[in-house]
């Protein structure tokens, strides 16, 4: 499992569809991140961007609800997986423990387990190949990787350049 964080939430309207986009929390080797888009409905892309800014109405929303349900039951989220992917469909789980130490895992939409777990500070995470087979690139990382492929280009060009160059030949 890899740990993710959330990046984006783009909560859409109409024909502009909403997307929430994970993304690791550590560098990859290069020093780019992975990039996890995932389609969600707007409703849940509000209750996601309510939880990350810590938005309170004055009732309790489903996802607060929820939470508090799991800790009025004894127990607590103790984190979020990102678990399958199957076309554009993805899979999570939510994983709880119980004070008396039971570990159990409730299959979840990814949306609705991230909404849970921005309420109760629950780190997410991915497995592997969920991002080997949805990522996005970096797009920040190619294009600082084709801006030093030009310079180095360019630095070439120069280094080869000598006087007879700029003569003009008449």
């Amino acid at each position: 499992m890899v740990r993710m964080d959330i990046q984006t939430v783009v909560v859409g309207g109409g024909p502009v569809a909403s997307l929430i986009v994970l993304r690791t929390r550590k560098p990859n080797a290069d020093g780019s991140f992975t990039q996890l888009p995932i389609r969600i409905g707007a409703v849940e892309a509000t209750a996601i961007s309510m939880g990350v800014d810590g938005a309170h109405g004055g009732r309790p929303m489903t996802h607060d609800l929820l939470a508090s349900t799991i800790e009025a039951l004894g127990a607590k989220v103790s984190h979020v997986v990102i678990s399958d992917v199957e076309g554009t469909t993805f899979f999570a789980q939510v994983a709880l423990r119980t004070n008396s130490g039971r570990s159990i895992q409730v299959d979840a939409r990814p949306s609705d387990a991230i909404a849970l777990a921005v309420r109760v500070d629950a780190p997410l995470f991915a497995e592997e190949s969920v991002l080997e087979a949805a990522t996005l690139p970096d797009f920040a990382a190619v294009e600082k990787d084709e801006e030093k492929q030009e310079l180095e280009k360019f630095h070439a060009f120069v280094e080869g350049l000598s006087p007879d160059d700029f003569n003009a030949a008449h």
